[in-house]
């Protein structure tokens, strides 16, 4: 098919969807040459970057919602719920840190400096910093500070990095939109099903009393946090169409953002599924033309 520069989405759970379309993308004969990406793009991306995703998706695939509660190291910190210390320990156990200038793919994060309310790029340095700095999203993750600088989730700024990918002549510039305004039909597979074992009904409680943190599409009632989320999400999903208006990509590949929550990442091998099937479907319409 062809050299592509790639650009993935912020997008939460969803963006496991990267996954799947970068599988079907190689598989399809696109060699790709340079990634960019925001928040779970940042973290797929940086992954791809250093030519071990197989077995990052191993293991984000075999995870229940027992074991993504166990990664989450909730605080009462005022400036987030969620340290994000524990699960980037986690994913380091399968991919050994590194410096992004030492990838075999030109790789680049995109975060936000939250004091200065600007852009922050990471085209060098340590991997882990940069996907940690671009996964903060407020009042979820706390922030990373570095030095001085406290960083939040890139989404806020640059939640489709179009315009930070590194691009070579005759690269083709695709594109993997996991919040994408399209419709979405729901699989009879997704009925959601707890594990049946003892730990069952505790799991049913924890995840009731995080719904009252957590927006899904059950909850009615909009408190504070489920209203902060629900308005970055809004806001995020407004910059991404403004930039594919202008910077419109020869190749899209759209994951609706009703298909999954934004914490669904016990559902990863669904999701990772959902990508390869929208990225064949984009190719589909893409050799047709």
């Amino acid at each position: 098919m062809g050299n592509a520069a790639l650009v993935l989405s912020s997008g939460g759970a969803r963006g496991c969807a990267h996954i799947g379309a970068i599988k079907v993308l190689e598989q399809s004969g696109f060699k790709i040459t340079s990634v960019a990406g925001t928040s779970m793009g940042a973290l797929i991306g940086g992954i791809y970057a250093t030519g071990q995703l197989q077995q990052f998706e191993e293991w984000i695939s075999s995870l229940d919602i027992t074991e993504v509660l166990r990664l989450t190291d909730f605080s009462i910190s005022k400036k987030g719920l969620v340290k994000g210390k524990k699960v980037i320990d986690n994913i380091k156990k399968i991919v050994p840190e590194r410096n992004i200038e030492d990838l075999s793919v030109p790789f680049c994060a995109v975060a936000t400096d939250i004091i200065n309310g600007t852009e922050t790029l990471f085209t060098e340095g340590n991997l882990f910093e940069a996907i940690r700095a671009s996964i903060s999203i407020p009042t979820v993750f706390q922030p990373l500070k570095i030095g001085n600088r406290y960083f939040v989730d890139g989404g806020l700024t640059n939640p489709i990095p179009v315009n930070r990918v590194r691009r070579y002549d005759g690269d083709l510039l695709v594109v993997v939109n996991v919040n994408a305004p399209v419709p979405y039909e729901k699989k009879n597979s997704e009925i959601e099903q707890f594990p049946d074992n003892k730990y069952s009904e505790q799991i049913k409680l924890i995840k009731e009393k995080l719904s009252n943190l957590i927006p899904t599409k059950k909850t009615e009632d909009i408190g504070i946090f489920n209203l902060t989320n629900k308005s970055i999400s809004t806001m995020m999903r407004k910059i991404s169409d403004l930039t594919l208006e202008k910077d419109k990509p020869d190749l899209l590949i759209n994951i609706s953002k009703e298909s999954f929550g934004t914490y669904d990442f016990y559902r990863a091998k669904e999701i990772i599924t959902e990508g390869e099937e929208a990225t064949r479907k984009a190719l589909k319409t893409f050799n047709a033309t």
